[in-house]
């Protein structure tokens, strides 16, 4: 199955069509829609129509989704050095009541498909390694790889979704043609099962608690777990706080954890990283 059977599936799967957006209209319109999601404002936008325009013209991707006439959904990109060797998608956003209709993962498998296309291997992007179901979409149903933590990687944000709390991201990078990538595009995602790790002396390092903070514990061997809260968006709004002892915790632990040599090996949907060393300590 090629990439773009893949991606036409996909759409289709979401009620939706899919295509690159070069003229100034269009990418208006991917503007006004980045501001509806983040609620920025329009003295604020998360991308100009301009910069779009200019990056479209220089061979980047930009692309929306559309449930019949209207934009709700759009993804753009840059390639990294060296040339053309990997796509950096920096921002995807998809209208909240589309919510459900897998949308986002129309919108990966098209600009994957592009991609390749273009004679590149690979896509990287930043995300929050707190939200829960980023890093589930991320890295079990695209199969993406986290390679660094990012400490308060975009510095303050003005919008409502970060909500001034730091921008700490881990990057991630997606092997386009990796049997894993290939395997999640085709509906199948990676999955791991944290139970049975458990039952194998996996141990863990951050949980949460039973009242929904971060309870952080000694972390040794070769499998850790670190986990992360249910609704770290929702924390944000009733209680900063906790929100951000959140920050602190996975940063301390996660990132530390990735400065120290290990890597993220999966995330289970019920909320845990796994981690594994290069060597038991």
């Amino acid at each position: 199955m090629t990439a773009w059977t893949d991606a036409d599936k996909a759409a289709a799967g979401a009620g939706i069509t899919i295509r690159t957006l070069d003229d100034i209209a269009s990418l208006e319109d991917v503007r006004r829609l980045y501001e509806r999601i983040w609620r920025t404002g329009a003295t604020n936008p998360p991308v100009t129509a301009d910069l779009l325009r200019a990056m479209a013209k220089a061979g980047s991707y930009v692309s929306g989704a559309y449930d019949g006439d209207e934009l709700v959904g759009a993804c753009f990109g840059f390639f990294s050095a060296p040339a053309r060797d990997a796509l950096h998608s920096h921002i995807a956003g998809v209208a909240p009541r589309m919510a459900g209709r897998h949308v986002g993962l129309a919108l990966k498998l098209h600009q994957r498909a592009w991609t390749l296309d273009q004679g590149a291997g690979a896509i990287t992007w930043t995300y929050d390694p707190l939200i829960r179901r980023n890093s589930w979409f991320n890295l079990g149903k695209l199969a993406a790889d986290v390679t660094e933590y990012l400490p308060d990687f975009y510095g303050p944000m003005d919008d409502d979704i970060n909500r001034a709390d730091p921008t700490d991201r881990v990057l991630v990078r997606w092997s386009l043609d990796a049997p894993a990538v290939v395997a999640a595009c085709a509906g199948t995602p990676r999955a791991v099962d944290v139970e049975q790790l458990r039952a194998d002396g996996a141990v863990v390092a951050l949980e949460v608690s039973a009242a929904g903070g971060p309870i952080l514990r000694p972390a040794y061997g070769r499998t850790v777990l670190v986990g992360v809260p249910v609704d770290v968006e929702g924390l944000r709004e009733q209680d900063p706080a906790l929100a951000a002892t959140w920050r602190e915790a996975l940063r301390e632990v996660l990132g530390g954890l990735l400065a120290g040599g290990a890597r993220v090996r999966e995330f289970d949907r019920s909320g845990w990283y796994v981690v594994e060393r290069k060597e038991a300590q």
